[in-house]
């Protein structure tokens, strides 16, 4: 034990050997509350191994640490889940109407939105298609990361905490701006119903019945924010992974980067998950994050090249 502890100390000095304690509270919580599931394993046994290894994985545990901070703050969000959300305070047709003034379409004599005209006109090949981008955005945001990792340490560092920054802030405003989103008016109206829960909508419902496997439904029956549309963190995420990755894309991945996030932002709205309203602001608060994190990173970097400037001597 005192090799071990040594060994940890030497890699870890300070408070950094607190590192993997938000996972082990996290899962503690979730056993605690009977919703500990494998993934949540497997997460704390890759955190584990990352730390406790050596210098390599050492580096790689601090590059993805972020990555691991979202998935335990998204698996506490249920203990706050009913702040700032009450049936006065959920926007749902006073956010339609905008969506109506300023996306919407005339069909008929009648006013709707895309997403009502989507409904109406199912398509197979379309919801398997928009399914697609929402199957896996998870695993195109840890694979910029992993490319990330080996090809510009400091923007993958830029990259994991600026996905952290959006999440912690599309959260607060889950909380701070509950809205509904389209599934839900299609489905209840404008009435808002507090005990409503989570779903993955029609065109998602028809995917899993086309697979035969309810992928789309676990996923969003484990969802705590029913009222969480505005931003749409769905579109933020491959906005992210194009800017971040652009300066280290060859021609190919950037156009797969910004062909993903235009799938995204459709997906987005075929699929009824969110009005273009939360389209707009989930891409504004990605270009925000991105901002902000790309001067922080250029002021960190200033002293580190006026220190390896050479001193010139005056004659």
């Amino acid at each position: 034990m005192i090799r071990i502890w040594t060994h940890l100390r030497g890699l870890w000095p300070g408070y950094g050997i607190l590192a993997p304690l938000p996972f082990f509270a996290e899962d503690a919580w979730l056993a605690y509350s009977d919703r500990f599931h494998w993934e949540n394993a497997a997460v704390l046994v890759v955190a584990v191994l990352l730390f406790v290894t050596g210098p390599r994985t050492q580096r790689l545990f601090v590059g993805i640490y972020p990555l691991g901070l979202v998935g335990v703050l998204y698996g506490m969000m249920r203990v706050v889940e009913d702040v700032g959300v009450s049936a006065k305070t959920v926007h749902l047709c006073d956010l339609r109407s905008c969506e109506l003034a300023l996306f919407g379409l005339t069909v008929g004599g009648r006013r709707m939105t895309l997403q009502d005209w989507f409904q109406a006109h199912p398509s197979t090949a379309l919801d398997v298609a928009c399914a697609i981008p929402y199957a896996t955005f998870i695993f195109v945001c840890i694979g910029c990361a992993v490319w990330l990792y080996f090809r510009d340490y400091v923007a993958m560092l830029r990259f994991t905490w600026s996905f952290f920054a959006l999440n912690v802030i599309g959260f607060a405003t889950y909380h701070l701006y509950p809205a509904a989103p389209p599934w839900y008016y299609h489905a209840h109206g404008c009435q808002v119903d507090m005990l409503a829960r989570a779903s993955e909508g029609p065109n998602l419902a028809r995917v899993d019945a086309l697979v035969g496997v309810p992928y789309f439904a676990g996923m969003y029956g484990r969802a705590s924010d029913v009222f969480g549309a505005m931003p749409s963190l769905h579109v933020a995420y491959p906005l992210l992974v194009a800017i971040e990755g652009w300066a280290t894309f060859g021609p190919v991945l950037r156009v797969l980067a910004v062909a993903f996030y235009v799938a995204m932002c459709f997906a987005a709205v075929y699929l009824d998950h969110h009005w273009v309203l939360d389209v707009v602001v989930g891409s504004l608060y990605c270009a925000a994050v991105s901002f902000v994190a790309h001067r922080l990173t250029r002021r960190a970097a200033a002293p580190a090249c006026l220190a390896r400037e050479p001193v010139r001597s005056t004659p």
